[in-house]
């Protein structure tokens, strides 16, 4: 548990509520005080939604402080199994609601005595996990508990398909880009000849998690949510899954190698050299142009790189291999995944960052003064104070991550995609020139090179006056050269002598 006004990846009941929705005919009843219960808001604003299950406050109250919440845990559940008569109820509480540290595995065993629907308490430490941790366990949780249900009643399939089949894991509710990307790998398994078994959780039912098992394999989009049911599948039912992440063009290549491998695990060899050649030349568009005339006006740009594992590993690929920039440092907030993430991005970027703090994040933005940020919406906040721009490419989610138009980030349409936001997110050739001469759409703000309050100067007017004609193009790089001098000399005020020193001083 951690108290902060911003967080990269929310509380573990978060988590747990993501999944559950994601499911069809599911019920979500979170255990918590009024101020926790924003998750229907969330859902259906982000998503545009309105066909999901609603999750269920069971409100922590005076009351509930005095008597203890037993009897109102137990009437919430049986109440909503009368009236939603859903296949599965599951119950979350919440980090604040943690803190009274009852037995709700008790009263999860009582309400199930008298409700139709099977009831489950979220495995999930709240004080120790995120919300993507919790996601991860939350779904594994559910699968193990349906398939065990299933072998003890003899209705678990486990009959191999005929045709190479995959189940797909990870597809999640408020996931980045998730919706387009699953239309992007139906595409991807129909074009390898392989069927679809289940896409678990989104859209599905619980009683269909039997009929994992007849897969030939699982495929992980995303190391966020589905490893851990996919390293579950394998050691219970001996059933392999890819986990490279198919955004860009070697990580597909590399995907499909995997595929294959595991395919010939059933005796089936499958050579997709063909497929990988046609659909490099004609679909995706992103290999010719990365050779263009156009991207010659992207050597020598720099860039950072920050975000989730699965998204910030991927396109620092990208930019390094495809598009030669070069990748100041590459990071994510995924600290539970620090050892896979620093192993993935080996080599392709000058210095790797694992952190959740966001202000060390934007010092180190304004440190290294990138010609791009490709982040989360927290840095392209950064971006906009230090008058650098930035593509979004990692959740935490915004309304802007659920575009109307078509844009993946997996596969071979993804990587048109990916092309186009890291090409447009540069200022580039003739807009060079227009902002020298015009001094283009920046502002006359005074900005640092860093964001924490705790370092920041104070100027004379007539400084911030000098300031500003100087051409708006290069003014916040001699803004943060400036301050960077007073700071290495002991300056706490910046006037015009101070200014004239430190412009000697770095042209000398």
């Amino acid at each position: 548990m951690k108290l902060a006004y911003w967080m990269y990846a929310g509380p573990a009941h978060i988590g747990t509520l993501r999944i559950a929705s994601s499911f069809k005919n599911v019920h979500a009843i979170m255990h918590a005080p009024l101020g926790d219960d924003y998750f229907n808001v969330m859902r259906s604003m982000l998503e545009r939604d309105r066909n999901f299950t609603p999750v269920t406050a069971s409100i922590v109250d005076r009351h509930v402080l005095a008597r203890g919440s037993r009897e109102k845990v137990i009437n919430n559940i049986s109440r909503k199994d009368k009236e939603e008569n859903p296949d599965l109820i599951i119950l979350t509480p919440t980090c604040t609601s943690s803190i009274l540290q009852e037995d709700l595995n008790n009263f999860v065993k009582r309400a199930s005595l008298e409700s139709t629907a099977d009831v489950l308490l979220a495995d999930v430490n709240h004080y120790r996990i995120n919300e993507l941790q919790a996601s991860d366990r939350t779904l594994e949780q559910i699968i193990s508990f349906y398939l065990e249900k299933a072998a003890k009643d003899n209705s678990i399939q486990l009959e191999k398909s005929t045709k190479p089949s995959v189940n797909i894991l990870g597809m999640v509710s408020l996931g980045f880009h998730n919706q387009h990307d699953l239309i992007e790998l139906k595409r991807f398994c129909h074009d390898l000849d392989i069927e679809i078994n289940q896409i678990v959780p989104e859209d599905s039912y619980v009683n269909n998690l039997k009929l994992l098992p007849r897969a030939w394999f699982n495929l992980i989009p995303y190391r966020e949510t589905g490893l851990m049911a996919a390293k579950y599948l394998e050691k219970k039912f001996d059933m392999p899954y890819v986990d490279v992440v198919p955004i860009g063009l070697s990580n597909i290549k590399s995907c499909i190698k995997k595929i294959e491998d595991v395919l010939k695990t059933y005796k089936l060899n499958r050579n997709y050299t063909s497929y990988l050649e046609a659909q490099t030349k004609y679909i995706s568009q992103a290999a010719w142009f990365s050779r263009s005339i156009d991207c010659q006006n992207l050597i020598g740009k720099t860039a950072i790189v920050f975000g989730d594992t699965t998204h910030a590993s991927a396109i620092t690929k990208i930019l390094h291999e495809n598009m030669g920039i070069h990748v100041l440092w590459s990071g994510t907030y995924c600290t539970h995944d620090a050892q896979w993430f620093q192993e993935e991005v080996k080599g392709y970027s000058d210095q790797v960052i694992i952190t959740d703090d966001h202000q060390l994040v934007a010092d180190l933005i304004a440190k290294t003064e990138p010609n791009a940020i490709f982040g989360t919406q927290m840095e392209r906040h950064i971006g906009k104070r230090l008058n650098i721009p930035c593509g979004v490419i990692s959740s935490p989610v915004h309304i802007q991550n659920f575009p109307l138009s078509y844009k993946p980030f997996v596969g071979y349409e993804g990587t048109n995609q990916i092309a186009d936001l890291i090409y447009n997110s540069f200022t580039l050739g003739m807009e060079d020139h227009l902002l020298d001469l015009f001094g283009g759409h920046d502002t006359t703000q005074i900005i640092t090179n860093t964001l924490s309050a705790t370092n920041e100067l104070t100027w004379s007017t007539e400084a911030k006056q000098e300031l500003t004609k100087i051409p708006g193009f290069i003014r916040g790089k001699v803004k943060r050269n400036t301050e960077r001098f007073a700071r290495d000399n002991n300056y706490d005020h910046i006037d015009l002598q101070i200014m004239y020193e430190a412009k000697e001083k770095i042209s000398g």
